[in-house]
């Protein structure tokens, strides 16, 4: 089994739309993708009605968390999307992008760059608006190559000239309200240390002690010796190692299923969950 469990579409960041995102994965020869918007569910109705025969869909979501003023994501996967405080917390991270987009946008004027909110909006396009909406803008307008460019201290990585902060979630409250809605709980990318300051070890400790599931391993962001110690930390602390594309479209070079998750944790990651199940693929709508 090919098992991708970090994948973005419209709904967030993405430039796939959900049916897109279901069907090239499928395409890239996946048995398993899951569908984990930056602190939304709305793409999942869509992902599910295009889901193709032979592709199971695991719902999810990618929660923006913070702690001791580092910014850091949490996967939660299989929980109930109608839960009502993860819900509630969720539409306040949510509705905290817009005004912190917008004032990115001020920054960046304020810095000679002649960018505009209608330009974001539009990049957007109806999704939860965020930094790599932004740096798209930036690319339109020829001041940096890539978006990766333009997470760089000169312009919007964590403590950059254009930063603004927006409400996160601290990961303590995350993984219990996760665990209370039936879902699963993964550490993103922990060792993304190319996107700012990450989280100290003893830091991931307390989360494992709090009920933290897993940390993500296998990603385009984790050389070998960060993949190393990551796995050493997972095995003495009894936690999941998960391994996936974080795939944007074409907003990220990686591509889906380029780095994958071991069959034996996914079906542990099904087990644990009581808030929802895989969807199965009926060869779509």
């Amino acid at each position: 089994m090919r098992i991708d469990l970090h994948c973005h579409s419209t709904a967030s960041d993405g430039t796939d739309t959900p049916a897109e995102l279901v069907l090239g994965a499928a395409a890239a020869g996946l048995d398993v993708v899951a569908l984990t918007d930056h602190d939304t569910t709305r793409g999942h109705a869509g992902a599910i009605a295009a889901l193709p025969e032979g592709l199971t869909l695991v719902t999810g979501a990618e929660l923006s968390c913070r702690i001791d003023g580092i910014s850091m994501h949490m996967l939660a996967y299989l929980f109930d999307p109608e839960e009502p405080a993860l819900l509630a917390e969720r539409e306040l991270v949510r509705d905290d992008r817009v005004p912190r987009a917008k004032g990115m946008v001020a920054k960046l004027n304020a810095l000679g760059v002649p960018v505009t909110w209608e330009q974001v909006e539009r990049i957007a396009a109806g999704g939860s608006v965020g930094r790599p909406h932004v740096a798209t803008a930036l690319v339109e307008l020829g001041v940096v190559p890539t978006v990766s460019d333009a997470f760089t201290e000169e312009w919007l990585a964590d403590g950059g000239r254009a930063f603004v902060e927006k409400h996160e979630t601290d990961p303590f409250e995350a993984i219990r309200l996760v665990k209370n809605a039936g879902g699963v709980c993964v550490f993103a990318h922990p060792a993304a240390a190319k996107r700012g300051r990450t989280v100290p070890e003893a830091r991931i400790a307390e989360m494992a002690e709090a009920g933290l599931d897993g940390v993500e391993v296998d990603h385009m962001d984790h050389d070998a010796d960060a993949r190393d110690r990551l796995r050493a930390l997972a095995k003495d602390l009894d936690l999941l190692v998960t391994g996936s594309s974080d795939y944007h479209g074409s907003r990220k070079t990686v591509t889906l299923g380029a780095y994958t998750t071991d069959p034996e944790v996914y079906g542990e990651i099904t087990r644990r969950a009581t808030g929802a199940f895989p969807v199965p693929g009926a060869g779509g709508a």
